[in-house]
């Protein structure tokens, strides 16, 4: 098994700095980099613990806390295990926190940390991967559609609001994406109803992007999160496979 270094490390953005966690194979060579979005309970554990095993597979990874303006991580007070009883109290003040994030602010947050991640002696020239993971797998497309110069595959899993009626969703930048994109979308999700499935798929065939999009059949949203009640093993492991086998084919 490849040895993994982890640090937390900050990012200067243009408003302000972001903290993040780092992991790479312990040789400290090049790798292809993978930048983590994080779901909506923020940059924890769990989200280290992902990190780390991409990096045993070869990879530098980072993981931003995407919520840095309104403190480093833990920017939320979360217990160890995110039950159904908890989730109301937590999303109470989470809420407010995303819905500060306009994507306008994301995506310069992600021209910041892709810019980050060029300078690293840790992370080989080229293009790097992403994957997001519920609110991350918006930011994953998003930022897929806003640097496609330097985006070579993106995958998302369990997102919501990919493709909804506003005019700034996600799935609208299908147009300008060059990368390869997979998305494994949580079943009977209220988030990403089978219109927003179909509505995302349409829009990426239409504009010929190379994409595959599967729902997860018994996989609950939140389903790749051990941490919290939502977890599902064999989700968890479908999505392990197809990210993995993503990145193989990017890298």
């Amino acid at each position: 098994m490849t040895s993994v270094q982890g640090t937390a490390v900050d990012i200067p953005t243009e408003d302000g700095v972001a903290d993040a966690y780092l992991a790479h194979p312990g040789d400290g060579a090049p790798r292809p980099a993978v930048l983590v979005f994080q779901d909506a309970f923020g940059l924890r554990p769990q989200l280290r613990s992902m990190a780390d095993r991409l990096a045993e597979a070869g990879y530098t990874v980072l993981v931003p806390n995407v919520f840095y303006r309104h403190g480093r991580a833990p920017v939320f007070e979360l217990p160890e295990f995110i039950d159904p009883g908890a989730r109301p109290e937590i999303f109470e003040k989470i809420v407010p926190v995303m819905q500060a994030l306009t994507p306008e602010l994301a995506m310069r947050d992600a021209g910041a940390y892709l810019r980050w991640l060029a300078e690293r002696p840790e992370v080989a020239d080229g293009p790097v991967a992403l994957t997001g993971y519920c609110m991350g797998a918006r930011l994953s497309l998003l930022t897929a559609g806003t640097y496609p110069d330097r985006v070579a595959a993106a995958a998302g899993f369990h997102g919501g609001r990919l493709a909804t009626d506003a005019p700034d969703s996600p799935h609208l930048v299908a147009g300008r994406v060059t990368a390869e994109l997979y998305f494994g979308h949580a079943d009977d999700d209220p988030s990403l109803p089978p219109e927003q499935i179909e509505r995302l798929a349409a829009a990426l065939t239409e504009a010929g992007v190379r994409h595959r999009c599967e729902v997860y059949e018994g996989a609950p949203h939140g389903f790749t999160q051990a941490d919290t009640a939502s977890y599902h093993p064999e989700g968890d492991e479908r999505h392990w496979a197809a990210l993995l086998d993503l990145l193989k084919r990017t890298f």
